[in-house]
């Protein structure tokens, strides 16, 4: 239907050839975001439910859990446990709640949903997963939440690192 000249209004041929002409994206689409530390992560965009943009007031400290978890937040009347994904892939330093906004990917898996609080959001960007490496000097509790990693710019030491949220939300960190 779409490839009908009829379907199209207005100047008929030359906007079908406009429409074929239209070069498809390669790889697959992905957020990607910064942590304090300023490292680099991505999330593929098919595991993330939303991206929330919140008050840090919204945010309910939670007391007596997991030092990782910032609190919960209400999403359209469902409750959302946030965690400092910085802090849970072992940055020393925490996400800072003195500003206007704190950035949160919720993810889902089997209907178990996480807030990640990440530093801040670079956008959605088209990877190949061909080109995709092996991580290289990853930290010990960093490594089982990394599928690979690619390499940024000319600079061999700055690496995009792609995320597993799957093995985010089932880990046995989130008891301790």
């Amino acid at each position: 239907m779409i490839g009908n000249p009829d379907f199209f209004t207005g100047r008929g041929q030359d906007q079908v050839a406009e429409f074929q002409e239209l070069d498809s994206p390669e790889g697959e689409l992905h957020l990607r975001f910064f942590m304090t530390s300023g490292d680099e992560f991505a999330l593929p965009a098919v595991g993330i439910k939303e991206v929330i943009a919140s008050p840090p007031d919204r945010i309910t400290p939670i007391p007596n859990v997991s030092p990782l978890l910032l609190g919960t937040l209400n999403v359209r009347g469902r409750v959302v446990w946030v965690a400092d994904l910085g802090q849970f892939l072992g940055d020393s330093v925490p996400l800072s709640t003195d500003r206007s906004e704190i950035y949160v990917i919720a993810v889902e898996d089997q209907d178990t949903m996480l807030g990640l609080a990440v530093d801040l959001i670079n956008g959605m960007d088209w990877l190949p997963l061909d080109d995709i490496q092996v991580p290289t000097n990853l930290p010990d509790g960093m490594a089982p939440f990394i599928r690979g990693e690619w390499a940024v710019g000319d600079a061999q030491d700055r690496h995009l690192r792609l995320l597993d949220q799957v093995a985010i939300l089932r880990s046995a960190r989130w008891a301790a």
